[in-house]
């Protein structure tokens, strides 16, 4: 950076198997959701076989990765931004006048308002994402918000309160949050931090590991692989 600091250069993405690591990939794209079809990709084509499912946190939880990994029919147990904020009844109060709080009406297809009264469908758009996935915009408008007691605490705009969603993401996520919620979900999120975690630490920590010797994706992919067989060498030794 010019300036005595480092910019990371490159993302490194694992899979582990009780603190083993069973496959790696490296990417030069700094966010997370970007690499998970990726390097999933890339297991299922090292193994021949896809994982039955997969624990992530909440930097892996999108749209286009739940409907990735729903199609391949993998079953996944990822957070979404903001799961474990609604899951604090305090807060969750506090949100409810928020796009994920509010009801939707499949059968009649609109969205009711805090206090009951529909938002009716106004049309639909294609927005890609910034990965490039096409996601579907749905708009519904509320009516007459000037005469409701909960105008300028729910709606904050100039006129009829205007939201946008996507279906298609708020069914996954309520899909994902429903799995997360049973004892399985549970157990897989508290497996998850003791599982990938300390990998990370022990090479970053342990052993002193934080810098690339090698430029360039090619190489530095030998190097990941170097450090994953040595890793999982001295755990298979100790």
């Amino acid at each position: 950076m010019k300036n005595g600091q480092l910019k990371p250069g490159y993302n490194v993405q694992i899979s582990t198997n009780s603190q083993y690591i069973a496959s790696y990939s490296v990417h030069q794209s700094s966010t997370d959701t970007n690499t998970l079809i990726d390097h999933v990709s890339g297991h299922i084509k090292q193994f021949r076989q896809k994982p039955n499912n997969i624990t992530a946190d909440v930097g892996y939880g999108s749209e286009q990765n739940y409907q990735w990994l729903e199609k391949k029919r993998i079953t996944a147990y990822i957070k979404y931004n903001q799961f474990d904020r609604m899951q604090n009844e305090t807060l969750r109060n506090k949100s409810s006048s928020t796009v994920e709080q509010l009801e939707y009406d499949a059968e009649k297809h609109q969205y009711l308002c805090p206090i009951g009264e529909p938002m009716k469908h106004k049309g639909w758009r294609v927005q890609p994402t910034k990965a490039g996935y096409p996601q579907i915009i749905d708009s519904f408008q509320a009516k007459d918000c000037k005469s409701c007691l909960l105008n300028g605490a729910c709606n904050t705009q100039k006129g009829d309160r205007i939201i946008e969603v996507s279906l298609n993401n708020v069914r996954l996520k309520k899909a994902a949050e429903k799995r997360l919620k049973t004892k399985r979900g549970i157990q897989k999120r508290k497996q998850r931090c003791f599982d990938t975690e300390p990998v990370f630490a022990n090479i970053k920590h342990n052993h002193h590991f934080k810098r690339f010797m090698l430029r360039g994706i090619e190489k530095v992919t030998v190097e990941t692989g170097l450090l994953a067989l040595a890793h999982n060498l001295r755990k298979k030794a100790a």
